[in-house]
């Protein structure tokens, strides 16, 4: 059968709160859309990134720094609008076969890597295969695929075990890069140098990268869409500094940011800014769960009632009330609401209750001493959002009010990654969790005990192991009737509910934050994390 337009429908955000901030962000993107004229040529386009990436290549890693700079030089088989409609990219026909088993790619002709090699299928083989092995998500995503056919150089078939039913909107540039073989083959893909000054297919070409500084990509001149990139030049500024960040847009010396780049508490300031404007354009393919997230081979967090009592001392509302400005939605899930076909709205078992905590804590014999003090335990937060450190400053005096005494301990992406899934050396951390458009492809990989994997980043970080939730997420990913998948979803999250390998907290609202003079940087569902080809600027 012919698969170029699957049925899909828009993922709504939850929340009122939410909701009332997209009323009034709504309205400020008509009236831009209402300015936009012809488009012009020429200009640099400055991107203000919150932090360093560790590569410029999303194959490794699904950290945000990297997925914000890796699709503009290297570009995957699809794109999609705003539904999750598959639109062509590298890839201009397909099929999938009745049975689910057979997906077959038609590819562009005359499409160059930028060091001149022609990419062909063997280029789409390999990077399935690549993306299989070290990428978070690629180990679920691929997880059936048993060979990819390449019956010329143009076609790409890709031959399945079982079926995988989300696989058709898993295609996008940053989830599933087609890689080079001629660069990557035979090497170390973790260590191979393209990650640093990479190759692709894409609108523009590396430049520059000088560390805690900037990334510069330049226009590709032969760029498969002849008329396109617009921009002659992109410039990724890094600012660590929220401050700096905030001064970026309010002086014009920033043109563009997402995942509400600025301090939320600057954001009642910078919206009275009268050269910027505020979007939610472009993040339908991906929802995000913030959650407390423990190592469950700790000598604390590996005890239930320990665990449990964390839970019954949060108070998720107050949480996104004071540390979110209400920028996001109470989430009880691993499966966030805007996924609403497979999300679970059922409240936590283990409501607030600081009492029961109390309770909890002296069954599972960890009594206060003396000092007041029950344990004391350090909490790595993912510095990846502004918001973090804040959400852990308030975890800190939540379970301090049960007798847990909390180290905030702060680094940067790249020590925060090691600690967490190369040395495992933590007990517990603030992190968030993308589901991206469907929770085979997002969620899975946080809870599968398969995919406990040292060294790869935002996996099953809790090494939790429960061989019914691996049964029920293995049968979910390859189940086609709609109905008995959504149940097995709905049993996963019966589980984890009552085995808390982390306490999921909200779903945040993510903004996209430019200056007026930009046009057209959020087309596809996954938005500025797309390659930007036709964003353009006024004088």
């Amino acid at each position: 059968m012919t698969a170029k337009f699957p049925l899909t429908r828009r993922a709504a955000l939850g929340g009122a709160s939410a909701l009332a901030g997209m009323s009034a962000l709504a309205q400020t993107g008509q009236r831009a859309a209402a300015q936009t004229a012809q488009p012009k040529k020429g200009g640099t386009l400055t991107f203000i990134q919150n932090s360093e990436p560790q590569t410029l290549v999303a194959l490794t890693t699904v950290a945000t720094p990297a997925l914000t700079v890796s699709a503009k030089v290297t570009e995957g088989l699809l794109e999609y609008d705003y539904d999750i409609n598959p639109r062509p990219a590298l890839a201009i026909e397909w099929t999938i076969s009745p049975d689910g088993k057979r997906y077959a790619f038609k590819l562009r002709p005359n499409v160059k890597f930028h060091d001149g090699k022609p990419f062909t299928s063997a280029d789409v083989a390999y990077s399935i295969q690549l993306l299989k092995t070290v990428h978070p998500r690629g180990r679920n995503t691929f997880a059936n695929v048993t060979e990819v056919k390449t019956p010329d150089p143009l076609t790409a078939i890709i031959e399945l075990s079982k079926p995988a039913p989300y696989l058709i909107k898993a295609l996008t540039a940053a989830e599933a890069p087609m890689m080079p073989r001629h660069i990557y083959e035979g090497t170390d893909p973790l260590a191979n140098q393209n990650g640093n000054a990479p190759i692709g297919t894409g609108p523009y070409r590396f430049k520059e990268w000088a560390r805690g500084s900037h990334i510069v990509y330049e226009r590709n001149p032969d760029y498969w869409q002849p008329d396109l990139p617009r921009v002659d030049r992109i410039v990724f500024k890094i600012l660590p500094d929220t401050g700096a960040r905030s001064i970026a847009f309010e002086n014009g010396s920033g043109d563009l940011g997402y995942r509400t780049p600025v301090a939320l508490a600057d954001l009642d300031r910078l919206k009275k800014v009268p050269h910027l404007v505020f979007e939610t354009k472009g993040t339908s393919y991906s929802y995000n769960v913030s959650c407390l997230q423990f190592n469950l081979d700790s000598q604390y967090f590996k005890h239930l009632k320990v665990r449990q009592a964390v839970a019954h001392a949060i108070d998720r509302a107050l949480l996104i009330k004071t540390v979110a400005y209400g920028y996001g939605t109470v989430c009880y899930s691993p499966i966030a609401p805007g996924l609403k076909a497979f999300h679970d709205p059922t409240p936590s078992p283990y409501k607030l209750d600081l009492k029961k905590a109390e309770s909890l804590l002296d069954e599972a014999g960890f009594p206060r001493g003396d000092n007041k003090i029950r344990f004391k335990v350090p909490l790595d937060y993912n510095p990846i959002g502004d918001e973090s450190r804040r959400a852990s400053e308030f975890l800190r005096a939540a379970l301090g009010r049960i007798g847990i005494g909390v180290e905030v301990r702060a680094q940067d992406s790249s020590a925060f990654v090691k600690r967490i899934y190369t040395d495992r050396a933590f007990d517990f951390t603030y992190n968030g969790h993308s589901n991206l458009f469907d929770p085979t492809v997002g969620v899975q990989r946080i809870y599968w005990s398969k995919n406990f994997k040292k060294g790869v980043p935002f996996s099953n970080g809790s090494h939790y192991e429960n061989p019914k939730v691996d049964a029920l997420l293995e049968g979910a990913a390859v189940e086609i009737d709609p109905a008995k998948r959504k149940e097995m979803f709905f049993e996963f999250q019966r589980i984890v509910a009552q085995e808390i390998p982390d306490v999921p907290l909200y779903s945040p609202l993510y903004l996209t934050i430019k200056n007026k003079r930009v046009h057209d940087e959020s087309l596809t569902a996954d938005g500025v994390e797309a390659n930007l080809a036709q964003v353009w600027l006024d004088a």
